[in-house]
């Protein structure tokens, strides 16, 4: 029997953060009637299994740290802090909506939820089970996932601390996991085939961020690629190749953690058959989140593009824009504030100095290492770091390594965004004592009246 085709305005295919604002967006402003179609998990991985219940862990970790680090030293008396990840995961647990909920708020709200695995039937079809769903305008946002192995574990689900834990992926996942069970008890091993850690970030915030974890016997193997994994006993064996060519070598752990490598999650739509275009990283698309194929369009992870919840939700917006107004403005990454919630933080806006002399610039940097507020949490390990251009003294870059280095450059990114200069910088007001006065710190440095006093004036 033939199926009976059901007529949207817009069917967004994903349940995560670039959905739901992207049908949220289409309805409010465009009284769109809209269908979302989620096969796995209402929501998306965001506050399900990544976003927020990793948070929940670094926070407990954070925690537990600073009473054994801090506590003796500031006269407060406590026992030794022991992790009970089992309750460390029941509150985790307990701070997600659950998928009933999930899917009563996306219906109350007006969203036609469709559960299944959506497949393209034709350039403005989509069949899912038994239904077939047809419109105008169809939005890829079904995100992306880690390739798996067999001896891989998730993180969250683990009730109990690994003795040893090796971590695959030195990037911003990988860190602040393995941060977070080093602090927990385990011994951790993070493996990257990089040069280092957070290759991403600026340079000299990548080696700020690696001492303070060296510092805490957190193992950093760089520039090596974990070639294999197999199961012996109660444990598991890496082979790891340096990228030297050097002779390979095993190592032992309790658990391996996979957090390198994203795939996007394309393969059962059928996109080949409407024509969008794909790479191994994830849909193509243009300022405007088109792909190839009129009528459709992506955002969110599975563009690659940036994949970050906010740029997903942007993305969402800048789409839907796109799809139903006219004249929509193109997406622009220019001024992206990003963060890796380790301790210290090490937070970016704008250009490190190696993509500032790679556009170009006459590139100036000055630094700061430390402010006074270092002293109260016991840091030893910090960075604020500014990337100028010196003839226009515009500001290119923030990088900042150090409690709160989210907050700060996000505070901050208006001010590359408006074109602020490195003596704007330098001439504003600041609160004493914060974390975030390193930047004007750093930026007095760059004042030749001015640098003398940096350290007198931010240690005193």
């Amino acid at each position: 029997m033939a199926l009976v085709g059901e007529q949207f305005d817009l069917v967004v295919l994903g349940g995560g953060s670039a959905a739901r604002d992207a049908a949220n967006m289409a309805m409010r402003d465009y009284d769109a009637r809209v269908a979302l179609v989620e096969r796995e998990r209402w929501g998306g991985s965001c506050p399900n299994v990544a976003c927020s219940p990793t948070k929940a862990y670094l926070v407990a970790a954070e925690l537990a740290h600073d009473v054994n680090t801090r506590a003796p030293v500031l006269g407060i008396e406590t026992g030794p802090a022991r992790v009970d990840l089992a309750k460390v995961r029941e509150w985790k647990e307990s701070l997600k909506r659950s998928q009933e909920q999930w899917l009563r708020d996306l219906e109350e709200s007006g969203i036609t939820a469709v559960a299944g695995q959506a497949t393209f039937t034709g350039p403005r079809t989509l069949r899912v089970g038994e239904r077939e769903l047809d419109a105008d305008r169809i939005l890829v946002a079904t995100g992306s996932r880690t390739a798996v192995p067999p001896v891989h574990v998730s993180a969250l689900d683990l009730n109990e601390v690994p003795r040893s834990l090796l971590v695959v992926g030195g990037g911003a996942v990988g860190l602040e996991f393995g941060q977070a069970f080093s602090r927990f008890g385990a011994q951790v091993r993070i493996a990257d085939a990089a040069g280092r850690i957070a290759p991403l970030a600026d340079a000299d915030s990548s080696a700020a961020l690696a001492a303070a974890l060296e510092a805490e016997e957190i193992e950093l193997a760089t520039n090596v690629f974990v070639q294999r994994l197999r199961q012996e006993g109660d444990e598991v064996v890496a082979t790891i190749a340096p990228r030297d060519g050097s002779e390979p070598y095993e190592r032992h752990a309790h658990r391996v953690l996979l957090a390198s490598g994203r795939v996007p999650n394309v393969e059962e739509l059928d996109l080949d058959a409407v024509g969008v275009e794909t790479t191994r990283s994830g849909i193509t698309v243009d300022e405007h989140l088109r792909t190839s194929a009129p009528g459709i369009w992506a955002a969110g992870d599975v563009t690659a593009v940036a994949q970050f919840t906010p740029i997903a939700q942007y993305q969402a917006r800048v789409a839907v824009a796109d799809m139903f107004g006219k004249d929509a403005p193109a997406a622009d990454y220019s001024v992206l504030p990003t963060a890796i919630f380790t301790d210290p933080e090490l937070g970016s806006v704008g250009l490190t100095e190696e993509q500032a002399r790679e556009q170009g610039h006459d590139v100036g940097v000055v630094r700061n290492e430390r402010v006074k507020r270092f002293q109260f949490v016991g840091a030893e390990h910090g960075l604020f770091k500014i990337v100028f251009d010196r003839g226009s003294r515009k500001v290119l870059g923030l990088h900042v390594v150090s409690r709160s280095a989210g907050e700060i450059v996000q505070g901050f990114s208006l001010g590359l965004r408006l074109g602020a200069t490195v003596d704007d910088l330098a001439a504003m007001h600041h609160v004493f004592p914060t974390f975030g006065e390193g930047i004007k710190a750093a930026a007095e440095r760059a004042v030749p009246d001015m640098a003398d006093l940096v350290d007198s004036a931010f240690m005193d």
